[in-house]
């Protein structure tokens, strides 16, 4: 699949992609969500098969959950809060610790309508891929409704998974 292709498949596409190529290759990945609640593990586990490599993810709603479930740490979400590079990439390495993932995403923002803020207002989403050693963060800025930003985010962490397996194929 292109990059153009990847960009413009649908959610379905998406996880039928990430499925060929984790099964190709014999990878476990793993989620760790918060305002997309499960969404990315919907959209896996819409495809027959899809426990060929995902065996579990984490919806870590609360602050607590992200530290009881994950282990991100009270600093790093009392000195940057959960909607930060910080937090989600504290969010998939212990995802892929907990599960023995060796990928998994992480996603963590403000999809509204209410919680925003000047500094990070609605639509504002931070997600990271990687390991329980190595993560990669990017910010980005959702425009819409709570559904739009959650589906944005959604379709961005498929896209960021098949990328980096396909990077991982060489």
């Amino acid at each position: 699949m292109s990059e153009a292709s990847i960009i413009s498949a649908s959610i379905n596409e998406l996880a039928e992609r990430l499925q060929t190529l984790a099964l190709s290759q014999g990878l476990y990945v793993t989620t760790a969500e918060s305002c997309t609640g499960g969404g990315v593990s919907t959209a896996i586990t819409a495809i027959a098969g899809s426990s060929g490599y995902f065996e579990s993810g984490y919806v870590t709603y609360s602050n607590a959950a992200k530290q009881r479930l994950l282990g991100v740490s009270n600093a790093s979400l009392l000195s940057h809060g959960a909607v930060s590079e910080v937090v989600v990439c504290e969010m998939v390495s212990g995802a892929c610790r907990d599960s023995g993932a060796g990928l998994g995403v992480a996603i963590s923002g403000v999809a509204g309508p209410e919680g925003g803020s000047e500094e990070k207002p609605v639509g504002t989403v931070w997600l990271a891929w990687g390991s329980e050693t190595q993560q990669q963060a990017e910010h980005y800025r959702f425009s819409g409704d709570r559904e739009a930003v959650r589906k944005a985010a959604v379709r961005v962490a498929l896209q960021g998974l098949i990328r980096r397996v396909q990077a991982m194929q060489g």
